[in-house]
């Protein structure tokens, strides 16, 4: 054990802070990051030797120096001659600090010395520094100048158990500990992440410049993209805090630098793209293991709505009982089946599923629906269970949806595989994703009067086939215009943002992520990681991967029905046209707090509204008719709007007591690629309208917040889609 000797005079220098040095940005031609992989591995082997699972701050800053990173050095005295020596060298004032494998949190025990003006206070300190930690393990004493002060900054990394390595960035001291005005990005980030993560922060305008100080913003960017570099190339850092940086106009600096060091597990390991899942959602032939005749049972459901859907392919019940199943031929076993089975759905106990799972790939079914349940999320005998169901599918090369799932709707090719009987569905451009069956069993049932659904999958326990690989099939789909997600956890997360980011730049994904409190959080050694709670970490990945986060469900079937049924608009200008000047002024405040605004007519236009509005109405927009709007005047004033310019957009509040005269109207309109939504206050007191007006294919909120929201909403998309396609 010891400390890694570097020889004197090659490691001293001088470092003038107030220029601190500046990295070339990562990514340019002219200089990619350095990976200094040999310094890494002699490092990682010493912190093994010792027993350590961190790197001591010296270590850290060598290796931080290797990726072209400024610091304030990584001396470490032996002696307190050689303190005084380096100290010379160095520049007065310098700060000494304890070099022990014993001490972590060197500031907290009492390991640190600021501010020295001369060899006497070095050597005072030194003495001080090793009489202290005695009984401890004492490598040495680092020498380092003090710093300038800067504008002061953290940046760190921590491991996430769905997404693996991410990123985090904020302004240092009160703002990091009191407001955690902090952003993360999962890794590896882009040029685009990096410029996004500084700007979100609240404490932005700090590093533009405010009082005559800012930030070098290049030379930040590059800061993160580098760490972004080291911690992808070296999978083994587990958790990394450089806190404080110092921000200057030109260039930065580490102040103080940890890393924790650790193996990779096997949660982090990129998972592999999916296989072609084409013939599982356009299946030629089904087989439905434990297909039943009696009415009330999952496996009478499941074959009921298979048939009663006008399924095109064949259908093959299997039920060693019966010879026939809801007047269909049935078969003993799936190996009886005479043709070939391209998706088998497996309603069998779950001490069962094994062997019929077996049966099927020994038939050569590529793919098997296990609605099934009784598996992992009953407990430990469960996952056994499941576990057994994962080896005879790796065995075999097939694949698994579920268990313990509701199976997969796809209207455009009339299947309907859910355990629950499901009426009658119009084919639409929505494509459900959803953890829970029986929350997606209900949203049909329920949403169906309103929406139209093209493809909904229910992944369950999701032991093989994932969110993500469904996400990517969908993003496909020519049939599928919109997505939305019910989450409540993630698997391979890295791969979920790429794909999500793919098919964002193509289609809005719309995602309700369950687990946003702070309960059940891990212990944790960094300040990092204390900071990066789950739901932080969740709303970083959709915001780097272009996902609209739904706060709840209502929030997500609003924005859902919107993008499905409207354009998205092309300006931020919107005409409000209401019958009580209330909803007018929340629908206005609520644009503006969203980033849109009201609308300016020009002036010819604002002549002809004149027109057509009472004595009494003062303002253009919103243009409120009070009580005596009338459908003639509301179709009349959004045509006008649509020979606007600068209305982008519609927001229609509507009397519900007459709601049922405008429908015809409204639904005649020709909007020009402009988005029309509808306020019904109370309109779960009018729904056979609402629902009328919902088939029209105008979406109708029960608030103007709601409409505003999901214009607002449509508008950001719009932005992210031409910014993403750059």
């Amino acid at each position: 054990m010891g400390r890694r000797k570097v020889p004197l005079e090659a490691a001293l220098r001088k470092v003038d802070f107030s220029t601190a040095r500046q990295a070339s940005p990562v990514g340019s031609a002219e200089e990619r990051p350095r990976l200094p992989a040999a310094l890494f591995r002699e490092l990682r082997e010493q912190a093994r030797l010792e027993n350590r699972t961190y790197l001591m701050e010296h270590e850290c800053k060598e290796l931080l120096e290797g990726m072209g990173i400024a610091t304030t050095g990584h001396l470490v005295a032996g002696s307190e001659d050689e303190a005084a020596e380096m100290a010379h060298r160095v520049g007065y004032p310098v700060v000494l600090k304890i070099v022990s494998p014993d001490v972590v949190h060197k500031s907290d025990s009492g390991g640190v010395r600021l501010n020295l003006h001369h060899s006497e206070e070095v050597r005072k300190a030194y003495r001080e520094i090793v009489g202290g930690y005695r009984f401890q393990h004492v490598v040495g004493v680092a020498v380092q100048p003090m710093a300038v002060p800067g504008i002061e900054a953290i940046v760190g990394v921590t491991r996430d158990p769905n997404f693996g390595p991410v990123l985090m960035f904020g302004l240092g001291g009160i703002f990091v500990e009191v407001l955690k005005d902090v952003t993360f990005r999962v890794l590896p980030i882009t040029d685009r992440d990096a410029e996004e993560m500084i700007r979100e922060i609240k404490g932005y305008p700090l590093l533009k410049g405010h009082r005559g100080k800012s930030a070098d913003l290049a030379a930040l960017k590059s800061l993160l993209l580098r760490i972004s570099a080291l911690v992808v190339a070296f999978p083994e850092i587990r958790e990394l805090d450089l806190n404080p940086v110092f921000l200057y106009e030109q260039g930065h600096t580490v102040v103080d630098a940890r890393i924790f060091i650790g193996e990779t597990t096997d949660a982090e390991t990129a998972a592999p793209p999916a296989a072609n899942l084409k013939k599982f959602f356009y299946p030629k032939s089904i087989a439905v293991l434990g297909a039943s005749g009696s009415e009330g049972k999952l496996g009478y459901n499941v074959l009921w709505n298979l048939l009663n859907h006008g399924f095109k392919g064949r259908i093959y019940p299997i039920n060693p009982k019966s010879a026939e199943i809801q007047g269909v031929k049935a078969y003993p076993a799936i190996a009886a089946v005479p043709d070939a089975v391209d998706v088998a759905i497996v309603i069998v106990p779950a001490e069962a599923a094994p062997a019929a799972i077996e049966e099927c790939c020994a038939k050569g079914v590529r793919f098997i629906v296990v609605e099934t349940a009784g598996f992992a999320e009953t407990g430990e005998a469960g996952k056994r269970v499941q576990a057994r169901l994962k080896e005879v599918i790796e065995t075999h090369g097939c694949r698994i949806l579920g268990p313990n799932c509701s199976g997969v709707l796809n209207t455009h090719h009339s299947m309907v595989q859910s355990i629950g009987l499901i009426g009658e569905l119009g084919k639409g451009n929505l494509g459900l994703v959803a953890q829970a069956g029986v929350y997606a069993a209900g949203i049909i049932t329920g949403l169906r009067n309103v929406m139209d659904f093209g493809i909904v999958a229910t992944i369950g326990n999701k032991m093989d086939i994932s969110e993500t690989d469904i996400l990517e099939f969908l993003g496909d789909d020519k049939h599928i215009d919109v997505i939305a997600m019910y989450m409540e956890d993630v698997t391979s997360g890295r791969r979920f943002v790429d794909v999500a980011r793919s098919v964002t730049r193509k289609k809005p994904i719309i995602a309700l992520k369950s687990g946003r409190t702070e309960a059940g959080k891990k212990a944790v050694s960094s300040h990092t990681a204390s900071l990066a709670g789950n739901d932080e970490i969740n709303s970083a990945a959709f915001r780097q991967s272009g996902i609209i986060r739904a706060r709840d469900n209502e929030h997500l079937f609003g924005l859902m029905k919107a993008f499905a049924k409207q354009p998205l608009p092309q300006g931020d200008g919107i005409l409000v046209v209401t019958y009580t000047g209330s909803l007018g002024v929340a629908a206005t405040d609520t644009l503006y707090l969203n980033g849109l605004r009201l609308a300016d007519l020009e002036p010819e236009l604002k002549t002809r509204l004149q027109r057509i509005i009472p004595d009494y109405v003062t303002t253009l927009n919103p243009v409120d008719y009070s009580f005596s709007m009338e459908p003639g005047q509301l179709k009349q004033t959004i045509e006008i709007g649509l020979e606007s310019a600068d209305v982008s957009g519609f927001i229609a509040v509507i009397q519900g007591e007459i709601l049922g005269s405008f429908v015809d109207v409204l639904k005649k309109i020709d909007t020009r690629g402009k988005p029309l939504v509808a306020c019904v206050a109370c309109k779960e007191f009018m729904m056979a309208d609402v629902i009328r007006m919902e088939r029209a294919g105008i979406p109708v909120y029960s608030t103007v917040e709601m409409a505003a929201e999901a214009l607002a909403a449509m508008r950001r998309y719009r932005l992210y889609r031409e910014e993403a396609s750059k």
